[in-house]
């Protein structure tokens, strides 16, 4: 198996860095403490008043993490906003929109390529339907959102845990199995804030690997089937068992072993595998270069890929949260709305 990387030099030796209380984590920790004072005066300023956040008509739930580069909070978005919908709530959705090329505020389409919109905002909309709004301020999403979709009940932001303009009823942090890292800021270590965060931060959500963090323990794992640019379906058992062309699978996302290692876990052992720097916009791609190659890649990357590959194959990533999480969510929400017509309990699938 061949694997190939386009991910710069020096952000790989800092993700390693950041594992572990090495030489070059030590080296830059005085720049953390730099960081960490930065960050202090900065909620200061909206806890003193000099800088307020701006109220909003309806509840607030932003999903978020402290640790830099992504640790999965797009699928939670989705099966929040899912959870929401089917218990009967108008759900909208907003984002920055990392990776697009265009700047301000617009509403995400069926119709917008996802270099427009940001392909973990296109890949929101596609898998719950809901309205969803990117803008550099996410207050500034949320209240075009709210122009334009005034029956909107209840916003759930994909990330801005550190946007503090934003009013919030509700955080949800996520961790991957890096948990927190070597535990030192910016940029000696990977987190954008200290840990433990302020009392009453919300609902923590972890792969249960780090039990010290507490909160509740999320399963992360690909869906037993892959999905082609029309909707359909093919088992990822045929994928595996096919001999027609080799696999190459393809990673644009924070951590791309991580999507490898689930491929293999169910079977599919990819002849090449291509790691490339999260949120690529695939524009550099040479369709023609993986023609003897049958590709496959995440929901977030199909997006982009597909105009270009049609037919590259997706493979769902699935979130099974624990019953407990939701009776614990939906009661932060009930004082904000009459109680909802579901049981405790309930899990979207």
């Amino acid at each position: 198996m061949r694997a190939t990387t386009q991910r710069p030099v020096w952000q790989t030796q800092l993700l390693l860095a950041w594992q572990k209380r090495g030489t070059l984590a030590w080296l830059l920790w005085p720049l953390s403490l730099v960081y960490r004072t930065l960050a202090g005066l900065r909620r200061m300023t909206y806890r003193s008043g000099w800088l307020t956040t701006q109220a909003l008509p309806v509840p607030v739930i932003v999903v978020g993490n402290v640790i830099a580069g992504g640790a999965g909070k797009t699928p939670i978005v989705i099966e929040l906003a899912r959870h929401l919908q089917q218990r009967g709530l108008h759900v909208g959705v907003i984002s920055r929109g990392y990776g697009r090329t265009t700047p301000g505020c617009r509403a995400v389409t069926v119709a917008a390529s996802a270099q427009d919109v940001g392909d973990e905002p296109a890949l929101i909309h596609r898998r719950t339907g809901a309205p969803v709004f990117v803008g550099e301020r996410r207050i500034e999403a949320a209240h075009a959102l709210l122009l334009a979709h005034p029956d909107t009940q209840i916003i759930v932001s994909d990330d801005g845990l550190q946007h503090l303009a934003l009013p919030r009823d509700l955080e949800v942090v996520v961790f991957d199995d890096r948990g927190l890292g070597n535990g030192f800021l910016l940029p000696a270590g990977p987190l954008r804030e200290p840990w433990p965060r302020h009392a009453g931060a919300g609902l923590v959500l972890h792969t249960g690997q780090h039990p010290q963090l507490g909160g509740f323990t999320l399963t992360r794992r690909l869906a037993d089937h892959a999905l082609r640019a029309d909707g359909s379906t093919v088992p990822l058992a045929d994928v595996a068992a096919s001999a027609t062309l080799p696999v190459l699978a393809l990673a644009a996302i924070a951590r791309p072993e991580a999507f490898f290692a689930m491929l293999r876990a169910q079977g599919v052992q990819p002849t090449q595998l291509l790691a490339l720097p999260d949120h690529f916009d695939f524009s550099s791609l040479q369709p023609s270069q993986y023609k003897g190659y049958r590709l496959i890649c995440t929901e977030k990357d199909a997006v982009k890929l597909w105009p270009l590959c049609p037919d590259a194959l997706a493979v769902p990533l699935i979130c099974d949260l624990p019953d407990a999480f939701w009776q614990a969510f939906d009661l932060r929400l009930e004082h904000r709305f009459e109680p909802l017509s579901l049981p405790h309990g309930h899990t979207t699938t």
